[in-house]
């Protein structure tokens, strides 16, 4: 493989590509006319503008980015995550092109994409699952029947879905109709597919994420767990590795459930299976994810491996160059995700110009980002700006390294996430471990961040006050001093 094409954009695009250059593969880039100053379009070797900024008239023109391929002798295609990444039709057509896709294969993504075939292959291995229905929902009565047998409170869940879309709450029966209606409507309006099914309400759930690695010779490796609790609308803002709650033996039972998960559906490349963890912990299955994960870079600092690395290795055909026995964590690693967000206005996109944009630097810090100071942040996709990854030695050593890496970022222009995620960090529940999926709710407020900020500035204030006082007094007692010393001089030289 000598040329690989990187299907996205942003930080991800950046980050497949050094390692493509590391391994001396030549890279293309795909790009957006929104997109066209970025920084991963300079970094590739090649690249190609394929439409308008909206990402239906680009990013996700299948056709299109298999043509450039076919034009300029790509050998594989990296879709990176979100777009095209977990797109089975995508997949065949690449398959179909006679180019590699680096990713599982189009069947896998298929049986896992779905939550329902998901939850079905993964339970032939007897691995936990949250009571509720056995299958798609098809009609109110009989959806209100699972209700009253699974309880309240219960889930309503879009069977392709993700993001949080198409998911409902349902605390009580006389709502179940119209949650379910809005499952259903939000359902075939992100995924064109209305099929929802119901999950018993997980209380004070943790959410614990394994990455497995798997080769096309039947090779499968766990490479430990994510902690993924730290969530605004059910998308993760904070996470880390490993999990402070997770046993060395809850460790190896839940990735040696992920590693039966991935051969239930011949699984290649690199995957994520996700579980809940409940109080009592005790863990069941929630879905895989069929791509690399925004939070792998956590993964990566804890183990020394290069994710993206592998990906390409295993679609070259290769066998993994290591056995479960040689994997060990080292460390501890965290990752914020910085959002063009405003979190004191319920995270309330803040769309602008990058006026200033300084990382920060310095031993155990790492920035994933695509970005410049003076860009736009677009308005067409996802606002996450950058990933900041600290690792320590331990877990009090990433957190106070992550609270020193997010004082030192740097960005005007646009308000970020970093004020919300320095606020988890510094809060007890997050250092002391006893946190779960519910901690916006169970302890923050928006106004949190307000009285900070005022705080802050009446500081500031105070401060300025102080200071310019103090340089008028010095400014006025230099001016007596040369007064004086202009007298004394005149008189000198009249004598």
């Amino acid at each position: 493989m000598k040329k690989i094409l990187v299907a996205n954009r942003g930080e991800i695009a950046l980050r497949v590509m050094r390692s493509c250059k590391e391994l001396g593969i030549s890279t293309v880039a795909v790009f957006s006319e929104a997109d066209r100053n970025a920084p991963f379009v300079r970094y590739a070797d090649e690249a190609v503008c394929i439409g308008p900024p909206p990402s239906a008239q680009s990013y996700l023109q299948m056709d299109v980015i298999i043509d450039v391929c076919k034009k300029l002798h790509v050998d594989g295609i990296h879709p990176g995550y979100g777009f095209l990444s977990e797109n089975s039709d995508f997949a065949l057509k690449v398959k179909q092109a006679g180019i590699t896709f680096i990713g599982p294969s189009p069947e896998a993504m298929d049986m896992m994409g779905d939550k329902l075939s998901a939850k079905a292959a993964a339970k032939k291995y007897k691995i936990p699952m949250v009571p509720g229905s056995e299958g798609a929902i098809s009609s109110v009565e009989e959806g209100k029947k699972i209700a009253l047998e699974t309880g309240f409170p219960l889930l309503i869940k879009a069977s392709a879905g993700g993001g949080g879309k198409g998911m409902r709450i349902v605390e009580r029966i006389g709502d179940f109709e119209e949650q379910m209606n809005l499952a259903v409507s939000e359902a075939t309006s992100a995924f064109g597919d209305g099929s929802v099914f119901i999950e018993r309400y997980v209380t004070g759930p943790r959410h614990i994420e394994i990455q497995v690695l798997a080769d096309n010779h039947g090779n499968v490796v766990y490479l430990f767990e994510r902690e993924c609790s730290i969530q605004r609308r059910h998308q993760k803002v904070i996470e880390e590795a490993p999990s402070s709650v997770l046993t060395p033996e809850l460790r190896k039972q839940m990735g040696e459930c992920a590693v039966n998960v991935a051969k239930a559906c011949n699984y290649s490349g690199a995957g994520t299976v996700e579980f809940l963890l409940d109080d009592k912990r005790n863990f069941y299955f929630l879905e895989m994810n069929t791509r690399l994960q925004v939070e792998h870079p956590v993964t990566e600092m804890i183990t020394g491996i290069d994710l993206v690395k592998q990906q390409i290795k295993v679609a070259r055909g290769e066998k993994l160059d290591f056995k479960q026995e040689d994997l060990q964590i080292h460390g501890h690693s965290l990752e914020v995700r910085v959002y063009a967000e405003d979190p004191s206005n319920n995270f309330l996109p803040d769309i602008g110009k990058l006026s200033t944009y300084q990382r920060p630097q310095g031993l155990g810090v790492r920035v994933d980002d695509g970005f410049e100071e003076g860009m736009d942040i677009p308005i067409y996709y996802d606002p996450m700006i950058a990933k900041l990854v600290t690792f320590g030695k331990d877990r009090s050593e990433a957190i106070s390294r992550m609270i020193r890496a997010i004082d030192d970022y740097r960005i005007t222009g646009v308000e970020t996430t970093l004020s919300f995620c320095r606020f988890v960090l510094n809060h007890k529940a997050f250092v002391s471990g006893n946190f779960d999926t519910g901690f916006i709710k169970d302890h923050f407020k928006p106004e949190m961040l307000i009285h900070e900020r005022a705080d802050e500035a009446e500081v500031a204030s105070v401060f300025a006050a102080a200071l310019l006082r103090e340089l008028g007094d010095k400014k006025h007692r230099a001016g007596d001093t040369q007064s004086k010393e202009g007298s004394a001089w005149r008189l000198n030289r009249l004598s």
